[in-house]
């Protein structure tokens, strides 16, 4: 059975792996302006999830958990069992989300993005998986990688060329997305895969993190907290959640560290 959804709270623990310490922290928040919280994390032995709901009220909290619960049950193994696993959990949760009931006429979706471990030539890696404009990061060697890739109106002017990045961040397109589980909309979901390397953060964070903070001072604050003596991630994970709060926190925002060491 998977773990319950991490909502409104903030948790931390450490996960082991072979002779590696992954040190995780969980921090949701319903933000500044929002009645309600519909982002969830998911993290249980070897996954690092999230997903931020939409459809008002509970219909957005009943989607983002229905699609984390769907993934907290699938078996971890090699990438290509794993992979089909997913495709098939999210395949449940898009049946599942899609028989919501609403009350005000929208209709409930999320987006889900994060990372879970698996095993690729004989070597651990990580499997991310991403719909919608949710986001995973890793920083390595001092560097702050987006991994996903957004499914957004706003990315896809960017990728034609019309906007720049500095543009779609205040563009009132930006919130507009191309894919999600539920909603009516196309719910294939990108995967990526890459080694579980000690040193590196993985940053895995819902929209309410970067439409507040750029890329930038998102960067500064990780660095900060990974060049360390010693780590700590629930330490980063309030920062970054901090950061938004002090900035208006217009959206629920919801950030998952992990560290490993």
């Amino acid at each position: 059975m998977s773990a319950a959804p991490i909502r409104d709270a903030t948790v931390a623990g450490v996960h082991h792996r072979g002779d590696l310490e992954l040190l995780w922290s969980a921090v949701s928040d319903v933000g500044l302006v929002r009645e309600t919280n519909e982002d969830a994390a998911l993290v249980s032995e070897g996954r690092f999830l999230l997903a931020d709901g939409m459809g008002g009220h509970d219909r957005g909290e009943v989607a983002s958990e229905s699609a984390l619960s769907a993934l907290g049950e699938v078996e971890l193994a090699d990438m290509a069992t794993t992979r089909d696993g997913v495709v098939a959990a999210l395949d449940s949760a898009q049946e599942t989300i899609a028989g919501i009931s609403s009350r005000n006429g929208r209709r409930a979706g999320t987006t889900v993005t994060g990372a879970v471990l698996v095993t690729y030539d004989d070597a651990d890696q990580w499997l991310v998986l991403n719909i919608g404009d949710s986001r995973t990061y890793r920083w390595s060697d001092g560097t702050l990688e987006q991994v996903t890739a957004d499914h957004s109106q706003v990315q896809e002017l960017v990728d034609a060329g019309y906007l720049t990045p500095e543009q779609a961040r205040v563009d009132p397109r930006r919130n507009v997305i191309t894919r999600a589980l539920g909603a009516g909309m196309d719910a294939e979901a990108d995967f990526f895969l890459f080694p579980v390397v000690r040193g590196d953060v993985l940053l895995v964070c819902s929209d309410g993190l970067t439409g507040e903070l750029p890329d930038g001072e998102i960067a500064a604050i990780v660095a900060e907290h990974a060049t360390t003596e010693n780590p700590d991630p629930q330490a980063l994970a309030t920062e970054l959640v901090q950061a938004t709060l002090s900035l208006g926190a217009r959206d629920n925002v919801t950030v998952v560290v992990v560290m490993v060491r």
